[in-house]
């Protein structure tokens, strides 16, 4: 039996949202199958007020064991250090982070807020939010870049918005079964299982990427949405075309390009005006480009690819 502990801080609740949407393994399987305990949770936890509260102490206090705590949100420190914008069970929510944090076997990250600060750590970020263990790119956060959990581990990052509900259930296994060895870490502490592709891997556009052929249109069945309408998938690190949303789908097949919502830096541009949904060029090549790739092989492939594009790439090959 493996305790868990999911709490939130500056949140929309996406994450809970998604990890209730959860497959393979569903919530109820984890419960029934994978031996999860929920301690509490914010759509699942019945205790209320005091009985919250006793739960909360009787993990501060050892008396209740919490093998996983799960972290959803930013943490919020406005204002002036002292989290009071974000008070919980009569404290402010990052007191009972920084305690729960120290008993737990295991601690998640979960969604970009929780990984890395998100939304809520744009500029100016009046809110004073970060990440548990990053501030964007920067390796410290909330709990500091010493932290390891009483298993020797670091927060593990499940970035995403939200994530995906099949990542967190998957991780949540493999953390109550005693297979956190096999959850090997990149160097933003997301699992590489998850996180070593790229969002491209599998998308159903590749043929167009290659040979330069562009959408032009949210929806559009057929064209790369990396050119015109800034896609991140090739910049992006997440299995969205490999492990699909609802079993189905994800934003590319769909026709809306990827955000690049599992990376530090999302959102991109701080959302200045003309950012989003617009590829950034420079006398035409696109300011970031997919690893790897520098400004003057960009230009040698796509005089390349255009040239060799054949008349089908134009046409509408998919029922999606």
């Amino acid at each position: 039996m493996a305790n868990l502990l999911w709490l939130q801080g500056g949140a929309c609740s996406g994450n809970t949202m998604s990890f209730l949407n959860a497959e393979e393994p569903s919530v109820c399987d984890l419960v029934t199958d994978f031996g999860i305990r929920v301690l509490w949770q914010p759509s699942l936890g019945v205790e209320l007020g005091d009985a919250l509260k006793a739960l909360l102490h009787a993990v501060i206090d050892g008396r209740t064991p919490v093998d996983i705590l799960v972290f959803e949100g930013s943490v919020i420190n406005a204002p002036g250090g002292t989290g009071t914008w974000n008070r919980f069970a009569g404290r402010p929510m990052k007191e009972w982070v920084q305690a729960l944090a120290a008993r737990a076997r295991y601690v998640l990250a979960v969604g970009d807020c929780a990984s890395w600060g998100g939304i809520p750590a744009m500029s100016p970020n009046p809110s004073e939010s970060q990440g548990l263990q990053f501030l964007k790119r920067e390796h410290g956060g909330f709990l500091g870049a010493d932290f390891r959990s009483q298993a020797g581990l670091p927060v593990i990052n499940i970035p995403g918005c939200p994530a995906h509900p099949d990542w967190i259930s998957q991780v949540l296994v493999a953390l109550a079964t005693g297979r956190a060895d096999d959850l090997q870490l990149d160097e933003l502490q997301r699992p590489k299982t998850f996180f070593q592709s790229f969002t491209q891997t599998g998308c159903t556009r590749n043929m167009h990427f290659s040979y330069k052929v562009s959408a032009t249109e949210f929806g559009q069945r057929k064209g790369c949405l990396f050119y015109d309408l800034g896609c991140r998938g090739p910049m992006t690190h997440s299995p969205c075309n490999r492990i699909l949303w609802n079993r189905q789908s994800s934003k590319t097949r769909a026709g809306m390009p990827c955000i690049g919502c599992t990376e530090p830096e999302f959102p991109f541009f701080e959302l200045r005006p003309g950012t989003v949904f617009r590829t950034q060029t420079l006398m035409g090549v696109p300011r970031d480009m997919p690893q790897g790739v520098d400004a003057q092989s960009y230009r040698a492939l796509s005089i390349a690819g255009k040239h060799a594009a054949p008349q089908w790439a134009e046409e509408d090959l998919f029922v999606i």
